[in-house]
């Protein structure tokens, strides 16, 4: 099944003739696994874990496993509406929960392995989750809160530690066959809360039609997936938005199989060695992971049968754009979209010719484009907040037990997505920044973006984040924060050859006035940079007195969250 004709040579004749077809009656699981009767035996998830142990599984085993887990779950009392906490990295399990709470009607709420108790008590507190399915330490983690967590009901363990009930017991114990919940297309499926990198996290509310309204995105970004030889792998962790409607769950809407991999922090080595031995053709990579990968020495060796990467969650920019066609030998399709309103804007070099440093353009069925406070389109080339039309499938039902959060985000029929950027001549939107990241340094507006991307080009930069700090002259500086590139060390003389290279590439006003060499740079566990955290150094050194162009190796470790 296509919404896309995969024939189709003509970007904007995609968008112009595209219509949705959305039915009243719709439920996730009978797409991701339920319809595949007729290749039960096709593998659905080639799973490997960090000491190399390897598992496939079929879309009969998920069919099948799914239903006895979904039994199991009903028989513990949980059913439409419930939502139950998912705290799981790639492995089966994580699959099998998402299809088996689908089956049931209930909400999966998904949580990354990487937060911490406080992050995991708000979330399950907010939610009124009445159980959670997790494994390990989190056990013991949610044991520790669990008096705070007046609805939780049930605490299913994936690896033998002490839970209330055993995963696999509840597998085994169940029927293989289950009647699929008969949910609307409008009731909730998942509820995912969103990084808070400008505020406390907020849940929204996904509903089951918004997988049908990430496919187009999905298919195009993909360069027309699926093709029959197609393999698919994220290292993007399945509790986001990012990892789980814009790769797992897509993947098997097509029958398609997924690389599983459990590894823990991303291992760029690791990496190449996936997409080697199993083949991978389609990927969906994050800038963050895909410059990790550009230090990887001796690259070709690998034998790499990549023949779409889409990259999403900061800026991909010109010089990441153009090494993946040096060294990955493809255009890699940055996309854009968030939690609430996903798979929104992109690429499909396939049929379109990309501008490196561009989203894209919008995709079929979703309108965007910059607007002002009142919710006007404003000029070709004029920057705005990027919006898209509600009515969109894709659009979430709203956040989690706040309405008025929800309609702050609307105005005028569009939906505010907090993103400045622009529309160009030919259609093609370009990112500024988060409206709290624009920065005005003596009368000039300045995106962090564009700077970052230039900082990429000098050899010495392996990872750059630009903020902006209080200056009593200018309003703000541009300040960077630098992760420097094996086999160099920070200095004054780096600093300033940092600093030429961005007045002379750019613009004399865009350069760096100060830099801090870093040892990490500090992300949210959706791979994006929590510049609220640099903020925080950046005023920490202020209050202390630190000279602003700081060039100490590893000034601040910042906790590395990559997924």
């Amino acid at each position: 099944m296509h919404l896309i004709d995969p024939n189709s040579t003509d970007f904007d004749r995609i968008r112009r003739e595209f219509r949705w077809r959305v039915p009243a009656r719709y439920n996730i699981a009978r797409e991701v696994c339920a319809k595949h009767d007729r290749f039960a035996g096709r593998p659905a998830m080639f799973y490997e874990n960090a000491d190399g142990a390897t598992r496939i599984y079929t879309f009969g085993d998920i069919q099948a496993l799914s239903n006895r887990l979904a039994n199991g779950l009903a028989q513990l009392g949980l059913g439409r509406g419930d939502r139950v906490g998912v705290v799981l990295p790639q492995r089966v399990e994580t699959a099998l929960a998402h299809v088996a709470l689908y089956k049931l009607g209930a909400v999966a709420l998904p949580l990354s392995v990487l937060f911490g108790p406080d992050a995991i008590e708000y979330r399950l507190q907010d939610s009124g989750a009445k159980a959670v399915i997790t494994f390990g330490r989190h056990v013991a983690m949610i044991g520790a809160i669990r008096e705070r967590l007046p609805s939780l009901e049930t605490v299913v363990s994936c690896d033998g530690e002490c839970g209330d009930a055993d995963f696999w017991g509840l597998v085994e114990g169940g029927a293989d066959q289950r009647r699929l919940a008969d949910t609307a297309a409008d009731d909730p499926a998942l509820l995912i809360y969103t990084s808070g990198t400008t505020g406390p996290p907020k849940g929204a509310l996904v509903a089951h039609r918004s997988l049908i309204g990430n496919l187009p995105g999905f298919e195009l970004s993909q360069n027309f997936f699926p093709t029959d030889a197609d393999v698919f792998w994220t290292p993007a962790d399945w509790a986001w938005t990012g990892g789980l409607l814009d790769g797992l769950l897509p993947a098997w809407v097509y029958g398609r199989p997924v690389v599983a991999f459990e590894g823990g922090k991303f291992d760029p080595e690791r990496a190449c060695h996936l997409m080697e031995k199993y083949r991978i053709t389609n990927a969906f990579i994050p800038p963050t992971a895909l410059k990790l990968i550009r230090q990887v020495p001796k690259l070709d060796r690998y034998d790499f049968r990549l023949r779409a990467v889409m990259s999403a969650g900061e800026t991909v920019g010109g010089e990441l754009y153009e090494w993946g066609r040096r060294a990955l030998k493809l255009a890699i399709n940055e996309m854009w979209g968030q939690t609430e309103f996903n798979y929104l804007v992109g690429n499909c070099t396939a049929i379109m010719d990309a501008k490196p440093g561009s989203m894209g353009k919008p995709y079929p069925g979703h309108d965007v484009d910059a607007i002002d406070d009142e919710g006007h389109t404003v000029p070709v080339g004029s920057e705005g907040e990027l919006a898209a039309r509600v009515g969109d499938p894709v659009m979430f039902l709203g956040y989690w037990n706040n309405e008025s959060a929800t309609r702050e985000k609307i105005v005028n029929g569009w939906f505010r997505t907090g993103d400045v950027g622009y529309r160009d001549e030919d259609g093609y939107i370009w990112f500024v920044g988060r409206r709290d990241d624009v920065i005005s340094s003596a009368g000039h507006r300045v995106g962090p973006g564009e700077i970052e991307d230039c900082l990429l080009k000098h050899p010495a930069v392996a990872q750059a984040a630009i903020i902006g700090s209080p200056d009593s002259l200018r309003g703000s500086i541009i300040k960077a924060y630098i992760v420097l590139a094996e086999g160099h060390t920070p200095s004054d003389a780096l600093k300033t050859e940092i600093q030429l290279s961005v007045k002379t590439q750019l613009a004399a006003h865009e350069y760096p006035r100060a830099i801090d060499f870093i040892g990490e740079l500090p992300m949210t566990t959706t791979g994006k940079i929590r510049r609220t955290e640099l903020r925080r150094l950046d005023q920490g050194d202020r209050e202390t007195g630190s000279d602003h162009a700081s060039t100490g190796a590893g000034d601040h470790h910042a906790p590395n969250l990559t997924d």
